[in-house]
């Protein structure tokens, strides 16, 4: 809280004299994507938080998109990494460096440009964890920085109305964290996260077709998968895709029909405990903001929202109306710059 307001009053001190020489960053700084929206111009980056770094030497020889396309297909002496795990920073230089190339990409900056940052995290880490983050931006060139938990931001970011006397319920789930909280005057009531999202659906599609089908694929491949064919719920028309991967007794290319059944038997441990963790959310939400939640519904934000039947899913586990976010990809990252741009109108926690 001390912190938040030492900001406040910081920015509230320079804020018109740095404004006129730089531009403020709202960063959705995701496990799997790293999004940044700039005052005055919108979502100016949308790249993979991954990192090609050379071990022998440890120089950064790509970031984002490019270094995403090594994923898999470096030589011995190149690692593309992805610096931050299950939402959190585990390699801080790593991820310093990164974060120093978005600002860059983004701003084209001069000597003397240093924007104010405001980072959405997941609610669930610590506070060592958020001074990291908070410490990587600084380091990365910004002036002043400040974290916001993810779920706020999401809700911020899709208009829920967060500060009204009524309670939101988000389920933001991202690459590495899935983040469930109910929100009502500006503040967070009652809030659960898990270390299980997007990534760990891919593992369990990469693992289902390894020992199902003796085929080993690469976590792009099951990527693709669960974009192009997976599902939370039966649908209407099943779907079917061909996947190629390294025969596990051949050790030879090979390719097989993987079916929308199947990823979703694939992905069920995953889905089984995101919907627990909505349910325990529920469970411990106060009465009447437990009411609100049944007669608002609940939001869905984040990428793996936009998994086909997931709000279906969701919805008959719980018996509450679920709805996806306009533009789930963009709630977290609209949420920090609109957090940043009315600072003062919100509370502070």
């Amino acid at each position: 809280m001390l912190r938040q307001r030492a900001f406040t009053r910081i920015t509230r001190t320079f804020g018109r004299l740095v404004g006129r020489l730089s531009s403020d960053l709202g960063i959705d700084l995701g496990t799997a994507n790293t999004l940044v929206h700039v005052k005055g111009r919108g979502i100016m980056l949308r790249e993979p938080s991954v990192v090609a770094v050379n071990s022998s030497t440890g120089r950064v020889l790509s970031v984002g998109e490019d270094a995403k396309r090594m994923v898999g297909r470096t030589p011995a002496q190149i690692r593309a990494v992805r610096p931050l795990r299950d939402g959190v920073i585990a390699d801080f230089d790593t991820t310093e460096a990164m974060l120093h190339h978005f600002i860059e990409k983004v701003l084209s900056r001069r000597f003397w440009e240093h924007p104010r940052v405001v980072i959405g995290v997941p609610s669930g880490i610590t506070e060592v964890e958020r001074r990291a983050v908070e410490e990587a931006a600084r380091r990365a060139g910004a002036w002043a920085a400040l974290v916001i938990d993810e779920p706020m931001a999401a809700a911020i970011g899709a208009g829920m109305p967060v500060g009204e006397a009524v309670g939101s319920m988000v389920v933001d789930i991202g690459g590495g964290t899935t983040e469930v909280a109910v929100i009502s005057l500006g503040g967070i009531c009652t809030q659960r996260s898990v270390r299980v999202a997007g990534e760990e659906m891919d593992e369990a599609i990469t693992t289902y077709v390894r020992h199902e089908m003796n085929l080993y694929i690469g976590e792009s491949t099951a990527e693709q998968v669960k974009i192009d064919i997976g599902s939370g719920f039966p649908l209407d028309e099943e779907l079917e895709m061909t996947i190629r991967g390294k025969d596990l007794v051949s050790g030879l290319p090979r390719s097989v029909v993987l079916t929308s059944q199947q990823v979703r038997e694939a992905i069920r441990e995953p889905l089984g405990i995101i919907v627990e963790l909505v349910k325990e959310t529920l469970d411990e939400t106060p009465p009447e903001l437990a009411a609100d939640v049944m007669n608002r519904g609940i939001m869905l934000a984040g990428g793996v929202s936009l998994l086909r039947g997931l709000d279906q899913l969701i919805s008959a586990e719980t018996d509450v109306p679920v709805y996806v976010a306009e533009d789930p990809l963009t709630s977290v990252v609209m949420g920090t710059a609109r957090y940043l741009d009315e600072l003062d109108g919100f509370p502070m926690h």
